[in-house]
């Protein structure tokens, strides 16, 4: 890692002092590029108020801060949202300062990590809660495809896309060791060619390099029918007072938004 002025990085810091101190991400893993920031997970103690900043300059590097508390990382571990993002990058980090052993008791518990049934019901629930949460930006996209209103259609492009790839990421299990390689990690566990990773690339707007660049409303529009193709493989673990809602959105994409 970059050499790192402690003494200016906590005459800036307004918070309690880490009680251990980990370095994360691309320099961690021995990847990092001249753009590159360089993560940090803070452990506070108990109770510590969260720092107001959490990015910092220091001799040229960008310096990025995740802190947290104690009672904060039993949710790595039980929530599935949280444990996509956060076990392997815990099992590739590397502790800087870790007197009483705190970070290696988090690393180890990463490492022993496993995705139970129980975790999977939990993301299984999620997946369909998110589906729920996603039919407002369905809305907007079929409304802002009948306005050609600008506003509308990126809304519904950003939920249509991110959100939508990564309730999927979260309900296959994906466990990545970058939020840059999430495309791939998820279109590869869903599958490459499948139906849903075409209408992924075209919702974000990924084009063959020989290929014109997709419209607005042909993103959206794919961005639509991945909804409905989302629904279809999540079908058998949709929960019971989801479904209708989920369904119903779909029965007005399909009336609605031409098939690809």
């Amino acid at each position: 890692m970059p050499p790192i002025d402690w003494q200016r990085l906590w005459e800036e810091w307004d918070s309690a002092r880490p009680q251990a101190i980990a370095l994360l991400g691309s320099y961690a893993r021995g990847d990092a590029g001249p753009f590159s920031d360089v993560d940090l997970l803070c452990l506070l103690p108990a109770g510590a108020a969260q720092p107001a900043r959490t990015a910092f300059l220091i001799d040229g590097y960008l310096v990025t801060v995740n802190a947290v508390t104690p009672e904060q990382i039993d949710g790595w571990f039980t929530q599935p949202e949280q444990a996509v993002n956060v076990v392997v990058a815990l099992r590739d980090a590397i502790p800087l300062q870790d007197a009483d052993g705190l970070f290696a008791a988090a690393q180890r518990r990463a490492h022993a990590f496993t995705w139970t049934v129980e975790m999977q019901s939990k993301a299984d629930r999620y997946a369909s809660r998110e589906m729920v949460g996603l039919i407002e930006e369905s809305h907007k996209g079929l409304e802002g495809l009948r306005r050609n209103d600008v506003g509308r259609l990126l809304n519904a492009r950003f939920g249509l896309s991110w959100l939508l790839a990564g309730l999927m990421r979260v309900q296959r299990g994906v466990l990545g060791n970058s939020d840059n390689s999430f495309y791939d990690d998820v279109r590869q566990a869903v599958g490459v060619e499948s139906r849903w990773s075409d209408l992924l690339s075209i919702a974000f707007g990924v084009t063959p390099s020989a290929s014109a660049p997709f419209s607005l409303h042909e993103e959206v529009t794919a961005g639509l029918r991945l909804y409905c193709e989302t629904a279809r493989l999540l079908a058998d673990v949709l929960q019971p007072k989801d479904r209708p809602l989920i369904e119903a959105t779909v029965a007005r994409i399909e009336q609605n938004v031409p098939n690809w």
